[in-house]
């Protein structure tokens, strides 16, 4: 099926108000809880690992719930008009420690990044399973990523602007960020509703009532799946570490703060850029091809990041520009593929679980971004960083270069060696969505 540009850009809006929550959270919140709540960076790394890997749980009971709902608006679209005001609104929250002593202090960040992330795994899961269900053509498919990848980049390129700013110059830090993620609550919920407008939930299924039964075998049989998750496991660890540390290595390894916007701004505009010219590439290449050489990019790039002399910081700037175009390129390729493993999970059992397909493959996501957020935080922390510092030590410095390039360029690597042989070719999908359908032929005319 053939998408509508309305249908598009729906689509596109959908994560862009994700971002206003989840990269709000990634780019700033530990500097937030490190620099203005005044949370130890080694007990903001522990929040950040114990509650994204909650996450993931939630994730997977979120996937099971979406796979049981069936309403007049499907099986998605109810989650993102009941569930999306809760998760901006937690997201203020999250952002309004209040000036209680540390361990009260700690526990709040503990509750309210939970309920942050369970109410994001109610909205973002059957957001993310839409894309298996509007459509079954693999460059639709890989437009409907690219949509998503713009939506994102849009969200954090404006935070680039909008937020690192204000942690540069604000007087009332606190202040600030609260009246910003209040704003995100209206925006956002904006946003989320002309995505419930213009989706629409088309691909017909077999079995329409699915048991954990058939989720669990689905799984089980799905080797295109553990593939494509083990390698996101690395890759979002990756993703997690640059995104945890940047406005460190700005502010610490090149001086200034206002670097943040120079090394964030231009990696999201590429992705921009690049996300209507993945179809083509696909097209040309194959899905599996054109990961792997993002792949060797945001390597590349890391590795000049750990290396860079801080007395060049455009150099530095280039190598996180190199980074910011591999990780457009495997973010959006990935969305794509994770549609494909339903279809292959439908052709192994017959039963369509788009929500715990996709649940699955954001646990394992979510374990990465905690994984990632927490060796940025762990390795600055065992290298001397010292919270609120005007100037930090030299191991320190070497540390957050450590987190924002040698751990990324390490995990990468993993993570295109495991693609290399993935099974789910464009053509060997072809066959399976063909055999699927001349499957649900014949169930209809019997």
């Amino acid at each position: 099926m053939k998408l509508r540009v309305r249908q598009l850009f729906g689509y596109a809006a959908g994560d862009a108000a994700n971002n206003l929550a989840f990269a709000m959270s990634s780019m700033f919140l530990l500097v937030y809880y490190t620099d203005v709540a005044g949370i130890p960076a080694a007990a903001a790394g522990t929040i950040f690992l114990v509650v994204r890997i909650w996450d993931g749980f939630a994730d997977l009971a979120a996937g099971r719930l979406v796979d049981k709902t069936r309403t007049r608006f499907g099986k998605f679209r109810p989650w993102l008009l009941y569930a999306s005001v809760p998760l901006l609104l937690l997201s203020v929250a999250a952002f309004a420690v209040p000036d209680w002593p540390v361990p009260a202090k700690i526990g709040y960040a503990y509750l309210t990044y939970a309920a942050m992330g369970t109410a994001y795994s109610l909205v973002n899961i059957p957001y993310g399973s839409l894309a298996a269900a509007m459509t079954q053509d693999p460059v639709e498919r890989t437009k409907l990523a690219g949509a998503r990848g713009m939506g994102a980049a849009a969200t954090m390129l404006m935070l680039s602007f909008a937020v690192s700013p204000q942690i540069r110059n604000s007087e009332n830090l606190q202040r600030s960020l609260l009246l910003t993620t209040l704003a995100f609550v209206v925006v956002g919920a904006g946003l989320y509703l002309f995505t419930f407008a213009t989706a629409r939930e088309t691909v017909p299924r077999a079995v329409t009532k699915v048991g954990l039964k058939d989720s669990l075998r689905t799984l089980r049989r799905n080797k295109p799946l553990v593939m494509l998750s083990v390698s996101s496991l690395f890759f979002l660890t990756a993703m997690a570490s640059i995104q945890t540390v940047g406005v460190y290595y700005a502010r610490d390894v090149l001086g200034d703060p206002g670097f943040y916007i120079a090394i964030s701004a231009p990696q999201l505009v590429l992705m921009f850029v690049l996300a209507p010219f993945v179809p083509k590439l696909v097209r040309r290449f194959g899905k599996v091809a054109s990961y792997v050489s993002g792949g060797v990019m945001m390597v590349a790039g890391g590795v000049g990041v750990l290396l860079a002399p801080a007395a060049v910081p455009f150099l530095s700037l280039g190598f996180f520009l190199l980074i910011g175009a591999g990780l457009g390129l495997v973010n959006t390729l990935m969305w794509s593929l994770e549609a494909d493993t339903v279809d292959y999970g439908e052709w192994k059992t017959g039963a369509r679980t788009e929500g715990t397909t996709y649940a699955v493959f954001s646990f394992v996501r979510k374990i990465g971004q905690a994984l990632g957020g927490a060796a940025a935080a762990y390795t600055m922390a065992i290298a001397g960083y010292a919270g609120g510092a005007r100037v930090q030590s030299e191991g320190a410095l070497w540390g957050i270069r450590a987190a924002a390039g040698l751990v990324p360029a390490a995990c990468t690597v993993i993570a295109v060696v495991i693609m290399i042989s993935y099974p789910l070719t464009e053509k060997r999908l072809r066959e399976i969505t063909a055999e699927v359908a001349r499957r649900r032929h014949q169930l209809v005319e019997s």
